[in-house]
């Protein structure tokens, strides 16, 4: 999983606090950079920096002596000891392949006698691996390393950079081998290719040769010449030759011999009093550090180089001539500290080649260069959530499946014929058409009639029955009068349907190009247009419908919509499923899209106590949310999550990436039945306030009666489809209008937006459509779990939880409340109202303390209380326990 860190650009508070303007920001990397404290443009008085003399961290054991000249003879003889073994290897290196191949079924006294080569069994067996069996002939570059590496620890050269030396043999060896394989290859000279080749290069050649064949030559040519290029920087060495043949007289130290002796001189030959004796290879680091300045000085024109005694040894002071704002440079270590007046300048990264077991410093590279005016205001670089799961790949059309072409399957001749008896019907009724005109969708079409004037609308629309009856069809629906248009609509169904595909759908361009934070591909409309939605501006849906007619199919259209338009960083699913196998399918995905409690098992919610904790965690959830939007200054998810993309909201005072969190419920009439006020009043919250921090219900349910729409719930819930119903009456309280009646059924359905009614042919996904999308986002990197909710700990006390109930304050009905209960034997909240003539708030308390203190159980939904006290004389040693 791609790393993908979070910093906070302190810069915005300082924008928000009237930060100067000219205040500058350079950038250093990607999710980092400084601020330049000196204004642009504004000469300050001279100022001179002293930066605190730093020390490379060293191990002890490393410093002695006696530890450094041990590593450097082992290097040393061990470049000897494989300069032997590969050049023996060379001669019998045949005869001793079988002796190291068959030393596991052998002892090693008798393969030490077999071997021929000049230092045994193990210079046999080394050979054989680091030429044979790995690199071929260009293992032999492993010997310059290994004696460069020893050289240089035992004669402290500093002519001699390991870098230098590491990188020309590391690329030689491998480049090498990789050449030998090609040749061997090419030429089919197999037996002789393990010496020269070696495994690893024959076996990269035959792998380069079956992707890009010939081209396998000219990668390894121009392999080379981008290292020569890059190594030897020739580009830079004929620039300088140019440079110094134009202007002879420049003043680079590296090239003026003379003044570089001279400032070496001043630099290696001074008296320091305070020194010791014993501080040799301080000494030695101060040079090297020197020599580096030298660089650095070469930049500028220096007047005079002068050198004083300071509190820490010597310092050394450079005038430059231009004008200069003062930008401090890091000073040597010892002690030594420069003291210099630049032009605006930024500090490249050091390549500190620094080597703990010698007692030489390889030279500071210190490469100055000027800071481009276009990069000085460069903002960092945006947060991306995405990059959590960087390799996540969207699900592709072909796991759909295709159910035919989209033609419409109404001919001219059923066009006519509905047409005349249309006309006919209302003739009988002596009302006169001016004109008549059919729009062809793929499950009803609509007949839009202009009527003669004078005649009422209302005449027309109540013969419904009568059309219906003429036209022979399943049921019409009258549209009276059409809105936005003075015609009257006559919406007839299709002898045979289209079905509208859930592929069709999402392979259109209106749905690839659309830009909605959360784009719902429903179906097509009469006129046969897609119909695609926002649900983050609905913001959310109620969905109503008789089983078999297309309610389930609906709510996997939804899901599937969203899965292939979004990112696993972006949404989450809080999935709720009373039957238990509509939304089984979604489990597949429970690392990427869904959300669930902490303690949770399944990511699908089906019990209905885990389903009133989940909805209570999502209330929290919302209030989290509200108070970092109050935090951040926000009104809604969308400028939130754009402040912490664009790095303007501190993660450490807990602001973090939201992602929109979309909560689907299959059956609420069984949730209604089971736990009623419970499960209705954090949905009247969510509905009421989520809106606006990315939260949005998707409610389902077979028959929308007012005992399970509750007027509540309605309020909040302005979108909603209705597929078809059994009655009138369930068509006007989720509709409030009738018509969902008449629909057709298997995905017709009545969507209302405000005051507008559309209808649709819902799109259709199957179940194999559904598996397959969820096998593919399953089978991908994903989150090592699901999205946590708020932890919530449900009200679920029993009678052996007594500690939470507090006698002080219970109510002065209690015991008479627990008596009456204990002799009805019947926990009912209506029971207590009735005996001692309380509100419904009073005995709800007396019945939560009762249960508290162990008289009732828990809550059963619409079944009294159990009554945990069997009788009178248990209760009255109850009551005279809790009164202790």
């Amino acid at each position: 999983m791609a790393k993908n860190t979070y910093r906070y650009d302190e810069g915005n508070e300082a924008k928000s606090k009237n930060a100067p303007r000219n205040a500058t920001k350079e950038p250093i990397g990607r999710n980092e950079f400084r601020k330049a404290n000196e204004p642009k443009g504004e000469q300050k008085e001279k100022k001179v920096f002293k930066m605190p003399a730093f020390s490379l961290p060293r191990i002890t054991l490393f410093k002695d002596r006696r530890v450094q000249l041990l590593f450097g003879f082992f290097f040393l003889l061990a470049s000897l000891y494989l300069t032997i073994a590969f050049v023996s290897h060379i001669f019998t290196g045949d005869a001793d392949q079988s002796i190291v191949e068959g030393l596991p079924q052998s002892t090693v006294k008798t393969s030490g006698l077999e071997a021929e080569n000049w230092l045994g069994l193990a210079g046999a067996y080394v050979s054989n691996y680091f030429i044979r069996e790995w690199l071929g002939i260009g293992a032999f570059f492993l010997i310059p390393l290994i004696f460069f590496w020893g050289y240089k620890i035992v004669f402290r050269s500093r002519n001699i950079s390991v870098s230098y030396v590491n990188t020309l043999c590391l690329f030689s060896m491998l480049w090498t081998s990789l050449l030998c394989g090609y040749l061997v290859y090419t030429t089919n000279t197999v037996t002789d290719y393990g010496f020269l080749t070696g495994g690893i290069g024959y076996e990269s050649t035959i792998w380069l040769e079956s992707l890009i064949g010939s081209g396998t030559i000219l990668l390894l040519a121009f392999l080379l010449i981008i290292f020569v290029v890059f190594f030897f920087n020739i580009t830079t060495l004929i620039a300088t030759k140019k440079e110094n043949a134009a202007d002879p007289g420049t003043g680079n130290f590296a090239k003026d011999e003379e003044t570089y002796e001279q400032l070496s001189t001043g630099f290696n030959h001074y008296n320091n009093p305070s020194a010791s004796l014993e501080t040799e290879e301080e000494f030695e680091e101060v040079e090297d550090e020197e020599a580096d300045m030298e660089e650095v000085a070469s930049t500028f024109s220096v007047k005079k180089p002068t050198v004083s005694n300071g509190p820490n040894g010597h310092e050394l002071e450079l005038t430059v001539t231009p004008p200069a704002v003062v930008s401090p440079l890091p000073a040597p270590v010892n002690g030594l500290s420069l003291q210099i007046e630049t032009p605006m300048l930024e500090l490249e990264e050091m390549d500190l080649e620094a080597e703990p077991e010698t007692e030489e410093e390889t030279p500071v590279d210190w490469k100055v260069t000027p800071i481009p005016e276009e990069e000085m205001g460069r903002e960092i670089e945006n947060y991306d959530p995405t990059l959590d799961l960087a390799r996540y790949q969207y699900p592709t059309l072909e796991l759909l499946s295709d159910y035919g072409g989209n033609k419409v399957q109404v001919s001219k001749e059923e066009l006519e014929a509905n047409k005349d008896k249309i006309v006919e019907t209302l003739a009988n009724y002596n009302i006169g058409i001016a004109s008549i005109k059919a729009t062809i969708g793929p499950t009803v079409t609509l007949y839009e009639i202009v009527p003669d004037a004078g005649v009422r609308i209302s005449k027309i629309k109540n013969l419904e029955d009568d059309i219906a009856l003429s036209l022979a069809a399943l049921g019409i629906r009258i549209i009276a009068p059409i809105p936005g248009k003075g015609t009257i609509g006559i919406e007839v169904p299709n002898k045979k349907k289209e079905m509208v595909s859930i592929k069709s759908m999402l392979s259109t361009e209106k749905f690839l190009k659309s830009e909605m934070d959360l784009p719902i591909a429903f179906g097509k409309t009469i006129t046969n247009e897609v119909f695609i939605t926002d649900l983050a501006k609905m913001p959310h849906l109620l969905m109503a419908g008789a089983t078999g007619q297309g309610k389930s199919v609906g709510l996997n259209t939804i899901l599937t919509s969203l899965l292939y338009k979004k990112h696993p960083s972006q949404l989450k699913f809080v999935l709720v499923d009373p039957k238990k196998v509509e939304l089984s399918l979604f489990n597949k995905i429970e690392r990427h899209f869904l959300a669930k409690l902490p303690d949770s098992e399944e990511p699908i919610i089906t019990d209905t106590k885990k389903v009133v904790n989940t909805l209570n965690s999502l209330c929290m959830e919302m209030d989290m949310r509200y108070d970092l939007l109050k935090d951040a200054g926000c009104r809604n998810l969308k400028e939130y999550n754009q402040k912490f993309v664009e790095r303007r909201l501190n993660p450490k005072k807990g602001h973090r990436f939201m992602p929109f969190i979309v909560l689907v419920i299959d059956e609420l009439a069984d949730l209604m039945m089971t736990a009623g006020k419970e499960v209705e009043t954090p949905i009247a919250r969510l509905a009421q306030l989520a809106r606006a921090i990315g939260i949005h219900l998707v409610v389902a349910t077979q028959r929308p009666s007012v005992n399970v729409i509750t007027g509540i719930i309605k309020a909040n819930f302005p979108c909603r489809i209705s597929f078809k119903v059994t009655s009138k009456i369930d068509s006007r309280t989720i509709l409030d209008t009738g018509g969902a009646d008449q629909l057709v059924g298997q995905g017709d359905m009545l969507f209302s937006v405000g005051s507008d009614l559309i209808r649709l042919q819902c799109a259709f996904v199957d179940t194999p459509e559904v598996d397959r999308i969820c096998d593919f986002i399953g089978d991908q990197q994903g989150y090592s779990d699901a999205y946590l909710l708020p932890e919530f700990v449900g009200d679920d006390s029993g009678g052996g939880e007594k500690a939470d109930f507090d006698p002080a304050n219970r109510d002065a009905l209690f015991e008479d409340a627990a008596r009456l209960i204990v002799m009805h034997q019947q926990g009912s909240t209506s029971l207590i109202q009735r005996r001692l003539k309380l509100g419904y708030n009073r005995a709800g308390r007396l019945i939560d303390q009762l249960e508290a203190a162990g008289v009732v159980g828990p809550f059963e939904g619409s079944k009294a209380r159990e009554v945990l006290i069997p009788d009178e004389y248990s209760l009255e040693q109850l009551l005279n326990t809790l009164g202790k």
